[in-house]
């Protein structure tokens, strides 16, 4: 008769061989991954299991269609299960929320008032913003629209754009500075995909610079942009390239958190 402390460690190892088997079968699925195209005995060296092991460990994850095994060869591939997988997470991520991390964490960097904005032609929509208490506070709200052209958000959006997106454009002054001419406008965008980040220079409000980077979604479409802004005096034109880098940087990290793979 199985006295009931007996029952309890029964279970417990059940448990951990379980896991053990389950650890083991992500290993095997994420080394797949990285060398698709394997045969058994490559993958049982390549993981440093048995063949059998292998074979026991990849037969649910072949069912679940998360690995495919050619029936001639016998090569193992990633099962079009992981498409589903991976589409549904992309589907479920929210900019803000995938966002929010990085524009503090570059807000808490450069003390300044940090943006993420949407692109929605011909404008960008600002869907967040992280101010530094102590500056100036800048009159941008959460759910208004920018113009493409004028805004250092704008222009890192357009730079990765169709070029026929340029086409209609209008190209309205909003400052003395504000780049009109179509031109002219293109090789600034030439530059911005150069240098991986685009720069208003008081080209949308009087007394504002503005940096920006491009964030990529899953499709390597520039779908949003991510800037840092504040007041002339304390963003000089020398303190922008400091921040190029960084802002990039953050905008990059941010892409590859949505699923993009293209930077």
């Amino acid at each position: 008769m199985l006295h009931t402390g007996s029952a309890g460690r029964v279970v417990r190892v059940q448990e951990r061989n379980q896991s053990a088997s389950l650890r083991r079968a992500l290993t095997v699925l994420d080394h797949v991954r990285e060398h698709s195209g394997l045969t058994l005995t490559q993958l049982s060296e390549g993981v440093g299991l048995s063949k059998s092991t292998v074979l026991r460990l990849t037969a649910p994850l072949v069912e679940a269609r998360l690995l495919d095994r050619d029936r001639k060869s016998g090569v193992f591939r990633l099962g079009h299960g992981t498409l589903r997988l991976g589409q549904a997470y992309l589907a479920t991520l929210d900019l803000r929320a995938v966002a929010a991390e990085e524009s503090h964490r570059l807000m808490s960097e450069v003390r300044e008032t940090v943006h993420l904005v949407v692109h929605d032609h011909p404008h960008v929509v600002y869907i967040d913003k992280v101010e530094n208490d102590t500056s100036v506070r800048m009159a941008s709200r959460i759910g208004s629209r920018g113009p493409l052209h004028s805004t250092a958000v704008g222009k890192a959006i357009l730079a990765w754009q169709p070029e026929e997106s340029l086409t209609g454009l209008a190209l309205e002054p909003r400052t003395k500075q504000t780049i009109t001419d179509a031109e002219r406008l293109r090789a600034e965008l030439a530059q911005v995909r150069r240098r991986g980040y685009a720069v208003d220079d008081r080209e949308n409000e009087p007394e504002v610079r503005c940096v920006a980077a491009p964030i990529f979604n899953h499709d390597g479409v520039a779908a949003a942009a991510l800037s840092v802004s504040g007041l002339t005096s304390r963003i000089t034109a020398a303190r922008v390239r400091e921040l190029g880098p960084l802002v990039a940087a953050a905008a990059t990290r941010i892409s590859r958190k949505l699923g993009d793979t293209s930077r």
